[in-house]
C-alpha cells in the first residue's frame, strides 16, 4: 500500500483547493515519510474495515461560471471539493480496477477516456468525411447532448456494473461506501450550507468518475 500511496501522491496536482478537512497534498508531502506513513496506515484501516471517516466522505460543491457575468444556473459548472486523502484513495482504486473496466469501453470512444479527447473524434470524423467525398458516398451523423450527465448516474447501477466485472471485494466495498454514504454542502460567496445526503450522480473533478460514467 505504501508504494501505491507514493505513486498516487506523485500524480496529484499542486495548488488545488482542499476539501472539508483542509489537508492539502502539499502538507502530506512536506511531512515526508511521516505523512506518507500516516496516510498509508489510514487507508489500510479503511480497506480492512470498509469504514470511511466522515470527513473523507464529505464534499463541498462550488459553482464556477462558464463565462464572465453568468447568472443562470445552466451557465455554471459545479465542481466537487473533496479531501486530498480521499483523492489519494481514489487514485489507488482507479489503478487497481482500470484493467477490468478498460475492456468494457469501446475503442472508438473518445470522451471520458484517458489520453483521448474531442480532438481525436474531430480528426476521425474529418477523415471519414474526406474519404466519403472522394468516393461520393453519403455520411450520416447523429449528435446526442447529455444534460447534466454526471449528475444523473444512479449509484445502484454503478454497483451492479462493477459486480458484473468481478471487481475485488474490498475495492467494491469502498466504492459503494464512498457513494452510498457521501454527503455534500454548497458553498456560495464563502458561505457553506448544511451537509445533505447525495443519492445519485458521480463526482465532478473526481479521477474515478469518468470510468464509472462510461460503464
Amino acid at each position: 500500500m505504501k508504494e501505491e500511496v507514493e505513486t498516487a501522491i506523485k500524480k496529484m496536482k499542486h495548488g488545488k483547493a482542499t476539501g472539508p478537512d483542509n489537508i492539502s497534498v502539499e502538507l502530506i508531502e512536506a511531512l515526508e515519510d511521516f505523512g506518507i506513513g500516516k496516510v498509508t496506515h489510514l487507508l489500510n484501516e479503511i480497506y480492512d474495515t470498509g469504514q470511511i471517516p466522515t470527513d473523507l466522505s464529505k464534499s463541498i460543491f462550488i459553482a464556477l461560471p462558464k463565462k464572465p457575468g453568468a447568472t443562470e444556473c445552466e451557465l455554471h459548472r459545479t465542481i466537487s471539493l473533496m479531501s486530498h486523502i480521499t483523492k489519494i484513495l481514489l487514485k489507488i482504486i482507479v489503478l487497481r480496477i482500470r484493467n477490468k473496466i478498460k475492456p468494457e469501453i469501446a475503442e472508438e470512444q473518445c470522451g471520458f477516456v484517458e489520453d483521448k479527447g474531442t480532438s481525436n473524434a474531430i480528426y476521425i470524423l474529418r477523415t471519414l468525411i474526406e474519404r466519403a467525398l472522394e468516393v461520393q458516398k453519403d455520411v450520416y451523423l447523429c449528435f446526442i447532448a447529455y444534460t447534466k450527465a454526471f449528475d444523473r448516474v444512479l449509484h445502484g447501477e454503478i454497483i451492479t456494473q462493477l459486480n458484473q466485472l468481478n471487481i475485488d471485494g474490498k475495492d467494491l466495498r469502498i466504492i459503494k461506501t464512498m457513494y452510498c454514504e457521501q454527503t455534500a454542502a454548497m458553498r456560495i460567496e464563502n458561505k457553506t450550507s448544511t451537509f445533505q445526503d447525495i443519492k445519485r450522480g458521480v463526482r465532478q473533478d473526481c479521477v474515478l468518475s469518468p470510468d464509472l460514467f462510461s460503464l
